[in-house]
């Protein structure tokens, strides 16, 4: 049995310490090359932020090709029985995409350091400065559509009674503010709660502790399908994991995002 298999999908510092020798591990890291390199979490893989996303305007968040992410994956050893734990030091945006990749390749064994490096630090935990070898493995990928949300889809679904759209973008972007696009705004429907808002500085930048009770009053309810995205499905990666996490059953990102909606000549928009 796996170390992990007690273990919720979002862990503590002291579990994943516990757990560090695992042979299933695979520990991502997807801070900044430059973090990385003054110190990690021992035994962790870095993986650069960017590589996760297309990066391709005007949707650079839009999901990358499979063989990118056959790639990607290839070079962290990925294999059926592993078991993912990943972190940043930003408070879980890209960490929570890669959570996302990880139930679009349809591999369902995966935790959140909560908190990320910020909650390893605080408890002043071990680092280290290795870098583990890159693997050479070569994996097929079956690419699940389930997570997914496309252009298409969410625009197909506005308007539904059982549809909840969390929109993780500024208050100002939200109200057409400040201007990322073509067209200022918001998705029609939608319900703005900025990322940030999620976290809890005084516990190191961890999942707020009554985000069940915020998103019940927002009306972003566990019996609705939940559509989540920002500007580019980074900062919706965190609002992704949160509501994983909570258990809700239907959950997808929509990584095209803002970037893909506003510059779109056919998406209706609300202010």
């Amino acid at each position: 049995m796996s170390a992990f298999a007690a273990l919720p999908l979002v862990i503590e510092p002291a579990d994943l310490a516990a757990c560090l020798n695992a042979a299933e591990l695979i520990l991502v890291d997807l801070t900044s090359a430059t973090r990385y390199a003054a110190g990690h979490i021992p035994g962790a893989h870095f993986v650069e932020p960017k590589d996760t996303q297309l990066g391709q305007a005007p949707a650079p968040g839009l999901l990358p090709s499979q063989a990118q992410l056959e790639s990607l994956f290839g070079a962290l050893g990925h294999n059926p029985d592993a078991v993912y734990v990943v972190y940043d030091d930003e408070g879980g945006g890209w960490a929570g995409r890669f959570i996302w990749l990880l139930d679009v390749i349809g591999h369902q064994h995966y935790h959140y350091l909560n908190g990320g490096l910020n909650a390893w630090l605080a408890e002043q935990r071990e680092l280290s400065q290795v870098t583990p070898a890159k693997h050479s493995a070569v994996v097929s990928l079956n690419l699940q559509q389930g997570p997914i949300a496309t252009r298409e889809y969410l625009q197909s679904r506005l308007g539904a009674a059982d549809l909840a759209i969390w929109d993780a973008r500024s208050a100002a972007e939200y109200s057409g503010e400040k201007v990322l696009a073509s067209k200022a705004g918001h998705i029609p429907g939608a319900v703005n709660f900025e990322w940030t808002r999620t976290m809890d500085p005084a516990r190191d930048l961890r999942i707020r502790s009554d985000m069940p009770q915020i998103l019940q009053e927002l009306g972003i309810t566990p019996d609705k399908e939940l559509i989540t995205h920002c500007q580019t499905h980074h900062r919706s990666g965190l609002t992704y994991l949160i509501a994983k996490a909570l258990g809700y059953p239907r959950v997808k990102a929509y990584a095209g995002s803002w970037g893909e909606w506003g510059n779109h000549p056919d998406t209706p928009m609300e202010l």
